[in-house]
């Protein structure tokens, strides 16, 4: 096990940041797994999920049992942890501009297309292609002088996250099921990971409009593809977004147990010589993302919901009551909010005070929505 800790210069006086970065198995082998955790600094359990698997991937590194190289980032947004104010933790957002940290992520396609001299040298040798690729790409990440410290920060996480051939983004929801955000281009494997996690829903799209981190690396190779359908091509990189429950869904139990169900993943898809010790179990099948409804409330009041995580539910169904505390008769009058579609609820509110547009459930349906284009994303 390898540690490396990359310094950020922070945007004030005095200050600056550490990004930990763990590899292990060998250094040369054909197959490189990026993790991170905390890109959404507020959200904990993928972080406890890392730490022990660090345990996990150090006992089979000492035993030769690595086929792959695993580079994981623990701590990704150490930017974001820094965001502490009156007791609480709001890492979601770039305090200096807002950004939301797992989104406007470059989209390398078009930087290839329109700034590099390597596109007329694509030919019939898919590996050479993407040799290419990532040779110009990390030679264009060499050429940037990144200032602030969420350049730095970024500049960091790209040059590692450039090199896999797997990129997994553990993130997590309010109170939610395990869920998987990825592209169609990455099943059937992702379908075996949603089996390892228990995941509730496994939600596809092949650009939900965010540049989100995931993305944009399946993305890429994707968009390389089509631009220039003459040259040979491998499968994108396997990229996804692993949901890991609510924000509250912190403990040493279930991040060794979702951390084991990781290390069987990789044991089943050849990165790690051992066989898993359990049977695979079976989630359900995946899903279009513009078939999950995003239900919103339209006014502000206290929520009290009719459901329950794992609830099946129909289009028109009462999912929760919005309580009015304002108007003729303020917290006497209600408000039923429907399900917009046929589907099992896998995420719900921990707050219970809303205001317009805020997304109050999440359900994953099996028929693209009208109202479902565009940005897919809750926010």
């Amino acid at each position: 096990m390898r540690l490396t800790t990359h310094q950020i210069k922070g945007d004030t006086p005095s200050s600056s940041f550490q990004i930990p970065v763990y590899e292990c198995g060998p250094v040369q082998a054909e197959t490189v797994i990026y993790l991170q955790a905390g890109m959404h600094a507020d959200e904990h359990p993928g972080m406890m999920v890392l730490h022990h698997l660090l345990d996990q991937l150090e006992v089979a590194d000492a035993a030769g049992l690595l086929k792959a190289r695993f580079i994981i980032l623990p701590v990704v947004n150490p930017l974001g942890l820094a965001h502490l104010s009156f007791h609480s933790h709001a890492g979601r957002y770039h305090p200096v501009n807002a950004l939301n940290y797992n989104r406007g992520w470059p989209d390398f396609a078009a930087l290839i297309a329109s700034e590099s001299d390597i596109t007329d040298k694509f030919g019939d040798d898919a590996a050479a292609n993407r040799s290419l690729v990532r040779d110009w790409l990390q030679s264009w990440l060499a050429a940037q002088t990144p200032h602030s410290a969420l350049e730095q920060q970024r500049h960091i996480v790209m040059g590692y996250a450039l090199q896999a051939d797997m990129v997994l983004d553990l993130h997590c929801d309010d109170l939610a099921l395990n869920h998987i955000f990825t592209v169609p281009q990455n099943l059937p494997e992702m379908q075996r990971l949603a089996d390892w996690m228990g995941s509730a829903a496994t939600l596809v799209a092949e650009d939900s409009g965010g540049g989100s981190f995931d993305e944009v690396w399946s993305g890429m190779w994707i968009s390389l593809a089509r631009r220039y359908p003459e040259a040979a091509w491998d499968a994108p990189v396997i990229s996804a977004t692993l949901e890991y429950r609510g924000q509250q869904d912190v403990s040493d139990a279930q991040g060794f147990s979702d951390a084991r169900n990781l290390y069987h993943f990789f044991c089943e898809e050849g990165a790690i010589d051992e066989a898993p010790t359990i049977t695979r179990p079976t989630a359900p099948a995946a899903t279009r993302l513009d078939a999950c409804d995003i239900v919103r409330v339209t006014q502000s009041g206290l929520l009290a919901y009719e459901v329950s995580l794992g609830d099946e539910v129909k289009t028109g169904d009462v999912i929760a009551t919005l309580i009015q505390l304002d108007g003729d008769a303020p917290a006497r009058t209600r408000h039923p909010i429907l399900a917009g579609t046929d589907g099992v609820v896998f995420t719900i509110n921990q707050m219970k005070y809303v205001w317009p547009g805020v997304s109050i459930a999440k359900i994953a349906g099996q028929t693209p929505l009208e109202s479902r284009t565009g940005y897919l994303l809750e926010d």
